[in-house]
């Protein structure tokens, strides 16, 4: 019995141990953790991730020069002057009138510099019927919507005088304010709702007050201790509000579902007559370790982002990691420490109509997972056929998926005025709104030499057919820089846009500028930077896959000593990861069913989502897996036949498994009813896969698949025997049980 206890007694068994002993320093260590990370990560402040380290290439390389020079570029903006109808020109009394008007408003604000009218830049569209407007905000560009509104007022009275003209505004700083005004409040409801809504969840899964808030309490604080360390850490690697938003939905749902998994089990282990320590060790011991092994694949899961080289995604990636392991560590520590604590008074609270159905020797059946596992069991290849058929058949539609960055009206259709103007700016000047920026650097901007290019670029690139022009070049004289916009023809559409920023950047450019010694030419833009993002993502897919897939495939193999335990866990992953691919494409690339998500077909899924959504969900699920698996395996350790260890297994962790997968499937559900089309694609793709995983995966497909492979789940080939042995804390001391043999009566070798 001595080495048996000395098995059992693996990492989350002893910190489990330890806690329980020492709840006070447990709980003292941990609120300490919590102020100190806190309040380190206020004192250094977060550094946030710059332009020029966003993305590698030509749009790094003109950040890089933009910075290096000093130059703030102002956020510029547009005032749209067009004709509603009939036969007005832009060279009629009428249109100057209104466009003389603009200009005076918009410089009696006082906020604007370089106004410009458009009969001095030529901006006038080819059939004479627009015009535009330009200038630049003053002071901050990051913070020009703030002081913008005085101008949009002043244009808003010019239009009111010109009932035949069409005049709105509309630029970096117009837009920043209309989607501050209509979506800013949108992440901090999603947010603020996430927590009572978990919580919700969690008190109809306990049914007593003081155990759904332990959960909540814990993942809150992990988040907050996070929050602290990102300050510290994004002096090393910086940070964003995205970041920070993700790491929020990762540790709100992981922190949640850890403890629910180690709380669960302890109430199981105490229902079926343990005393309070014994249950708390036996939860330690196998709950706990179901949570390391989880904790440790996930985080090796987000680490994967870590090598696309994209500043954003290594954000995001070391964000969610540092949650995961903080609410790992979290859940293994205090949580025993506080059940010590509180014993019998967990179940403070108590709801009076949610009342649980006990099973005999404690814990809880699932009457509906009890019907679904005999039918599964009773025949296992036909259940395999069904799931893996409907799974593919739901993968189907991400063969034909299309990525790319969403256009403004594609982000947010048309429920925003703004939405139409730049359509309508589009359609009158196309490229004019998001035009390509040249950044060159010489040694002496004002040589002849450089000067002639210029003029040859500008001309260039009109007649090769890629821009309609006007092209307009700015000086900066003192920084040896100029900046040369060039609006793409193509306009909003981005494959014919795509293509005319090829033909600048491969034809105009050599034949002009790259003739000249000493001159750095990058093109920059909205569309640059697309391609070159997609350009880049498209380099780190391979290796982001192979990396995730590769190291968890070797923590499931050391962690249950089995080789087909990890590949089976590997195949229903990507089985769960197409399927929400698959959703994806249906609803947000085609329109099926859209509506009944609030969402509309836009034609594309968002670029960088698939990595993203790969790299998340191969991570949150392996909870279930693990947790699943780690039940059925200790089942069968204790005695049980594995079909009888399956159902085992299954069954009790079916109460759990629901609970943590409404949980989050209820948190990414809020993301996606955000207003943007991206934030919905995100929302309802990781909700979709986790549904699906929690149900179909785990409830159908998994069970079949063991049920069929029978003893072969347990095999390991002689030569992986010297593998580390991580599944030492598996079988709980405090539960006897005859020596577990196979179907035909044989010692079990696992």
């Amino acid at each position: 019995m001595g080495n048996r206890d000395k098995r059992a007694r693996g990492l989350a068994a002893r910190a489990g141990g330890w806690s329980a002993r020492h709840r006070w320093a447990a709980v003292g260590i941990w609120v300490l953790f919590v102020v100190l990370a806190m309040g380190l990560g206020s004192a250094a402040g977060r550094v946030d991730v710059k332009d020029s380290d966003q993305l590698k290439g030509e749009t790094h390389t003109a950040a890089r020069i933009i910075e290096d020079a000093g130059i703030d570029e102002p956020a510029s903006e547009n005032v749209l002057i067009q004709a509603k109808g009939g036969d007005l020109k832009a060279t009629d009394a009428e249109f100057r009138d209104a466009v003389d008007a603009v200009v005076r408003a918009v410089e009696g604000t006082g906020r604007v510099t370089e106004v410009a009218s458009p009969y001095d830049t030529k901006t006038i569209s080819k059939d004479g019927r627009s015009a535009l407007v330009q200038f630049d905000m003053r002071g901050e560009p990051d913070t020009a919507g703030e002081r913008v509104e005085p101008v949009l007022k002043a244009v808003e009275g010019v239009q009111q005088d010109h009932e035949a003209l069409r005049i709105e505004e509309i630029g970096g700083a117009s837009m920043m304010k209309t989607f501050d005004d209509a979506f800013g409040d949108d992440f901090k409801k999603a947010e603020y709702s996430a927590v009572p809504v978990a919580f919700g969840i969690l008190l109809i899964a306990f049914g007593a007050l003081v155990a759904a808030l332990l959960p909540v309490v814990l993942a809150i604080t992990a988040i907050m201790a996070t929050m602290g360390l990102m300050g510290v850490v994004s002096h090393v690697m910086p940070m964003s509000d995205t970041a920070n938003s993700v790491m929020l939905l990762v540790g709100l749902a992981v922190g949640v579902d850890y403890c629910l998994f180690y709380l669960r089990r302890e109430r199981e282990e105490r229902e079926a007559g343990r005393d309070a320590q014994t249950a708390l060790r036996i939860a330690a011991a196998t709950s706990g370790r179901a949570i390391v092994v989880s904790g440790v694949t996930v985080c090796v899961a987000m680490a994967g982002m870590l090598f696309t080289g994209l500043a954003e995604f290594e954000a995001m990636g070391l964000a969610s990691l540092m949650v995961v392991a903080v609410a790992m560590v979290g859940s293994v520590t205090v949580l025993p420490a506080l059940l010590s604590l509180l014993g019998g008074r967990v179940e403070k609270g108590r709801i009076p109509f949610l009342r649980r159905r006990k099973r005999s020797g404690g814990g809880q059946d699932s009457r509906f997972w009890t019907a679904v596992l005999r039918r599964v069991l009773a025949r296992p290849v036909i259940a395999v056929a069904v799931a893996t058929g409907a799974l593919l058949a739901i993968a189907a539609p991400a063969l034909g998926m299309k990525t790319q960055q969403l256009t403004l009206d594609q982000e947010f259709g048309d429920s925003l005025p703004i939405v139409q103007t730049y359509n309508r700016l589009n359609e009158a000047f196309p490229g004019g709104s998001e035009p390509a920026e040249v950044v060159v650097k010489a040694d002496d901007i004002n040589a002849p030499e450089v000067k002639s290019a210029l003029a040859d670029f500008r001309d260039r690139a009109i007649s090769s057919g890629a821009s309609r022009g006007p092209v307009e070049i700015k000086l900066h004289d003192a920084q040896n820089v100029a900046f040369v916009y060039v609006p793409l023809v193509g306009g909003s559409d981005q494959d014919k846009a795509g293509a005319s920023l090829d033909k600048l950047r491969d034809e105009v450019r050599p034949a002009t500028l790259g003739r000249v010694d000493g001159v750095e030419a990058p093109v920059t833009g909205q569309v640059a930077g697309s391609k070159d993002f997609n350009d880049q993502l498209a380099g780190a897919v391979v290796p982001v896959f192979a990396f995730v897939v590769v190291f968890a495939f070797a923590l499931m193999l050391l962690s249950f000593r089995s080789l087909t335990i990890a590949i089976t866990s590997i195949v229903l992953n990507l089985l769960s990861v197409g399927a929400a691919y698959g959703i994806l494409v249906a609803v947000f690339q085609h329109g099926w069913g859209a509506s009944l998500v609030g969402a509309e077909g836009v034609g594309a899924i968002i670029t960088w989502l698939p990595l993203f959504l790969f790299v998340i969900l191969f991570g949150l699920s392996m909870d279930y897996h693990v947790f699943v698996v780690s039940r059925i395996r200790e089942a069968r350790l204790r005695g049980l036949t594995t079909k009888d260890a399956i159902r085992h297994g299954v069954v009790t962790t079916a109460g759990v498994v629901t609970s943590a997968a409404v949980i989050m499937v209820a948190v990414f559900a809020i993301f996606g009813t955000l207003s943007m089309q991206s934030m919905k694609q995100m929302g309802v793709g990781l909700a979709a896969a986790v549904l699906i995983d929690a149900t179909i995966i785990r409830g159908v497909l998994l069970p079949a698949v063991m049920a069929l492979l029978g003893e072969r789940n347990w095999y390991l080939p002689k030569w992986l025997h010297r593998l580390p042995d991580l599944t030492h804390d598996e079988t709980p001391q405090a539960v006897p049980g005859p020596a577990a043999r196979d179907d035909e009566g044989e010692p079990l070798k696992v």
